[in-house]
């Protein structure tokens, strides 16, 4: 496949040809066919050859069934279906033994797949929670042919419009049914228990009690009845429960289970949630402006975009440090992190063709592809060190190797400070009447401030004395008419034994 002809801007004004590029265009397929976003992307090594892959979570569009399809190269390795959407992929390590091989956990609806060698070895699901009484009682009458099939439907949708906890799935179905399909339904369901069941809306992964970068991890599930679940790696029982007043959407971890971590959660509600261990509830909370469509955390620095085509910089107490406004829409965003050099930075994905890498503020390097990027993945992959990983909307496959001499400089004059704040002023040389002059304010420094504190008293008295008698004898400093207005005003001029009054 030919390699994409897309541009590279190197942070300093001025695009760059081929050679003076930052990047290597390794393999460029427009017909792909992979739909899906940074959450869905991971890269591993699966198999424990040392051959890192890259694992999709297909969306599936077109009517099309979603696919967990895994790739070598260029090529699709393997693909299977799967049963419903998938929310996120990631991939950790379950345990100590040898071979350290990762797991790869795929969270899709109310399920988490975790695979081991590509074969599917353990499946959890989220706890059912509890119908709403009034539904489930509408359901027992229904049962016993209390109540018709109309009423039913006028009853829950009334419960849907006023209670808080939303109904079941087939209280839901059940409604979107035409009045002469109404009868065989509940016919065919009524006898059955109302099940409610909540999916799985992000998740991500959290050092176990270790911060190396082969050390056990447990799962962190975020789902749509505002609640976050911490499961154990080797159990996959629930070790850790967490409320919040939203649903999230991103979320961001650091620290170890066992010892100390913090969990940023970025909710529908525009909110971001901060919460440490042993809380069950968020400790702080930092309020956007707009809706946020990523969410990176940069060593301490929360980095947020939001649907405001900008991105904002928080530390974990909520505290905005910075913000930097995109030229277009952002449309996805995900971490680079360059291990060599000691590099971490965001990636962000516009929809205007562009994605631009920035440390901070600092915007380090542009690039242009032929289509909006709407997922992007940085790691290992293959024997590379340093691979980027992105996907179009129209399907495409983009992969980038970073060349090892490329090294990212802050510039462009669009961020940052102006470069001539760091020339340095030619500031004349001190004088011997300044030295003098500075020996004599030491010495009689309370001498002086004792005579201006005085002067300015006794101007304060003066003015006061003028102003009362201007107005005993209607001389008002202030013009009377709107048409010209007029106001006297004292300024003292002067700093010392000697000042001006100027009015």
């Amino acid at each position: 496949m030919a390699a994409a002809s897309s541009s590279d801007y190197n942070g300093c004004g001025a695009e760059s040809n081929e050679a003076n590029s930052k990047w290597l265009d390794a393999h460029y397929d427009p017909m792909a066919n992979i739909h899906t976003f940074s959450a869905c992307l991971a890269l591993a090594d699966l198999h424990g050859d040392g051959e890192y892959k890259l694992v999709v979570g297909d969306l599936g569009p077109g009517g099309q069934q979603p696919r967990l399809k895994v790739l070598k190269g260029p090529l699709v390795m393997t693909e299977s279906p799967l049963p419903a959407l998938p929310a996120a992929a990631a991939t950790f390590l379950m345990e100590q033994h040898e071979p350290r091989t990762p797991a790869l956990a795929l969270a899709s609806g109310p399920c988490v797949y975790v695979y081991k060698n590509l074969r599917p070895y353990f499946k959890f699901s989220l706890p059912q929670l509890p119908p709403n009484p009034l539904e489930q009682d509408l359901w027992n009458q229904a049962k016993e042919d209390r109540i018709d099939p109309l009423t039913l439907k006028e009853m829950l949708e009334s419960i849907r419009e006023t209670a808080e906890e939303p109904l079941s799935v087939q209280s839901l179905r059940f409604l979107q049914l035409e009045l002469s399909e109404m009868e065989a339904f509940v016919n065919q369901h009524k006898s059955n228990s109302i099940k409610r069941q909540t999916v799985i809306t992000t998740m991500t992964t959290l050092k176990k009690n270790l911060a190396d970068e082969d050390a056990v991890s447990c799962l962190v599930l975020g789902t749509e009845n505002k609640e976050l679940l911490v499961l154990d790696p080797e159990a996959f029982t629930i070790l850790a429960k967490m409320s919040l007043p939203s649903v999230p959407v991103f979320l961001e971890v650091s620290g170890q289970f066992d010892v100390e971590f913090r969990l940023a959660a970025a909710c529908r509600n525009g909110n971001i949630y901060i919460l440490r261990r042993d809380s069950k509830h968020p400790k702080y909370c930092i309020e956007l402006s707009a809706q946020p469509v990523g969410l990176i955390r940069v060593h301490k620095v929360l980095v947020v975009g939001s649907t405001q085509d900008s991105l904002h910089g928080f530390t974990h107490k909520g505290k905005k440090l910075w913000t930097v406004q995109m030229p277009a829409a952002i449309l996805t965003m995900n971490l680079l992190e360059q291990h060599s050099r000691g590099l971490q930075a965001v990636m962000t994905g516009l929809a205007n063709g562009e994605v631009r890498i920035y440390r901070d503020k600092a915007l380090l390097n542009v690039i242009h592809t032929p289509d909006a990027v709407t997922s992007l993945c940085f790691g290992r992959y293959g024997r590379e060190d340093n691979t980027l990983i992105m996907t179009t909307r129209g399907g495409g496959l983009i992969i980038k190797i970073l060349k090892r001499t490329a090294v990212f400089v802050e510039g462009g004059s669009e961020v940052g400070p102006p470069p001539a704040q760091a020339m340095k002023l030619n500031v004349p040389r001190k004088t011997r009447l300044y030295v003098d002059q500075t020996l004599r304010e030491r010495e009689a420094g309370t001498a002086m401030h004792r005579a201006f504190q005085t002067d300015l008293y006794l101007l304060r008295l003066r003015a006061a004395r003028a102003y009362l008698q201007a107005l005993e004898s209607s001389l008002s400093p202030m013009s009377a008419t709107a048409r010209e207005p007029l106001k006297l005003h004292a300024v003292v001029q002067g700093l010392g034994l000697s000042h001006h009054s100027c009015f």
